[in-house]
């Protein structure tokens, strides 16, 4: 018999069909894009028409956390049997206090620092078991490797050319980024004020060319007109180049850098405060100018690093680790509520929040059974990935750790526990954040990943 998962892959693809081919003819018509969302919306329906009308991919947050500072983020989502365990010699800060989600597709425990509570279940974290330690590196790859010389975020920003911007991908600091076939070139700033810098536009500023919003006005319509008038404009090999330009040349006529440049009222909604860590006030401030980057269609991606510390004696401060933990989790909860306060230029009536996805990945999450230390080593040298699918990947732990140290790991077509290994499960954890990233078009994934089937871990239908 037919499962209801394939009817629902085979509704999801034919609508991506209906959209593209009735885009394409439109297209080779020389049909107005405005007048295909209607006749798309007399036809399928106004939500179709809707889909027609949004970016066709998501945008991305990629954070990479070096020199065994993925650790911090154990704390957040510690592995469930763990917490369950109320050990008070394990790496978890809140024996006996953490809570179990709901809803969520598989097992995941809340700390009381966790983010994103208060969101639906299939909206939670999900927890790839994925890649091997790395101890201790920046730039991991392991854990975000989909395929052989091709990585996560490089597939990433490939799939997001689909939706012009200015900057397509930003890395920051020491932050990887390999390339992939089709992936933008990387704009690397060495920190995350330097993101500010890459929009700050020389001639808008006093005595540029455009100081005057008047002729900064004029240039932008003049563009536009150009655009309008170009019979190659009809062209859909065409229309992203001159939407990246169009986009340019609004730009150019404005200085963002005050619109972008966090304030410390940002900071104080971030959880930063003047006692805060220099590593978390580097990530708020990454974090904050993201959000607003994508809120006016300047970038698609953007890579950060995280924490880069040593945290071995973590343990042995608990007044610092509860206020590093806090505050990170703080920080990641303003983040999304800011990108679900920004309308979406990309996708009408939709926010930034609604079209994000962001992963988190790191070099070595550290030993979860011993807080004595917290040593580089991990059972079965595991790491694992964090990942917020927004609705299209399945949530929860998948694979994992127990109390005894023995390493569970996941099938990528069922979703169960099985014996592979997280080296193994690697690029499948990779290619569902892809599909993520992708909106669901799992054929667009497969122009970069060939291995198991993801049925188990994708959730094919949209919220």
């Amino acid at each position: 018999m037919t499962t209801r998962r394939e009817q629902d892959e085979r509704r999801e693809h034919g609508r991506r069909a209906f959209i593209r081919w009735t885009l394409a003819a439109g297209a080779a018509l020389a049909v107005p894009q405005w007048k295909i969302f209607e006749v798309i919306g007399a036809t399928g329906g106004r939500a179709l028409a809707d889909d027609a009308a949004c970016a066709v991919s998501n945008r991305s947050v990629h954070i990479v956390a070096g020199d065994g500072g993925f650790a911090w983020f154990q704390l957040l989502w510690p592995h469930n049997d763990v917490a369950a365990a109320r050990n008070d010699g394990f790496a978890f800060h809140a024996p006996g206090a953490a809570r179990m989600a709901t809803a969520t597709n598989k097992p995941l425990t809340f700390a009381p620092e966790t983010p994103f509570q208060t969101l639906p279940g299939q909206k939670q974290i999900t927890a790839f078991m994925s890649g091997n330690n790395e101890t201790h590196t920046r730039t991991p790859a392991s854990s975000s490797t989909v395929a052989m010389n091709v990585d996560l975020f490089g597939a990433a920003a490939a799939i997001q050319t689909a939706n012009p911007s200015l900057v397509p991908v930003i890395a920051v600091g020491s932050a990887p980024f390999r390339n992939a076939p089709g992936a933008p070139r990387v704009a690397r700033v060495g920190d995350a004020g330097d993101i500010v810098r890459l929009f700050d536009s020389a001639a808008s500023r006093a005595g540029g060319l455009l100081a005057n919003s008047g002729d900064a006005e004029l240039f932008a319509s003049s563009y536009g007109a150009f655009a309008a008038l170009r019979s190659a404009s009809r062209l859909p090999t065409q229309r992203a180049p001159l939407a990246t330009g169009a986009s340019a040349a609004r730009f150019i006529g404005r200085n963002l850098a005050s619109a972008l440049t966090p304030t410390a009222e940002d900071f104080a909604r971030y959880g930063i405060t003047d006692g805060s860590r220099a590593q978390n006030r580097e990530l708020a401030r990454g974090l904050i100018i993201a959000a607003r980057a994508f809120s006016r269609g300047l970038t698609s991606s953007v890579v950060l690093p995280a924490f880069q510390d040593d945290p071995h004696g973590a343990f042995g401060d608990m007044a610092n680790l509860r206020n590093t933990v806090s505050t990170l989790g703080r920080t990641l909860d303003a983040f999304y509520e800011d990108c679900m306060s920004f309308d979406d230029p990309s996708c009408g009536g939709t926010k930034v929040g609604d079209n994000l996805v962001m992963s988190i990945h790191g070099d070595t999450p550290k030993n979860p059974l011993d807080r004595g230390g917290w040593p580089d080593g991990t059972p079965g040298n595991a790491n694992w990935t964090y990942v917020f699918g927004n609705g299209r990947l399945k949530t929860g732990w998948f694979g994992g750790i127990d109390r005894s140290g023995n390493v569970r790991g996941w099938n990528p077509t069922t979703g169960e526990s099985s014996d592979m290994s997280p080296a193994q499960t690697a690029s499948s954890a990779s290619a569902a954040i892809l599909y993520a990233v992708a909106r669901g078009d799992l054929r667009r994934v497969q122009d970069f990943y060939r291995g198991a089937d993801l049925r188990g871990v994708i959730a094919s239908s949209t919220l």
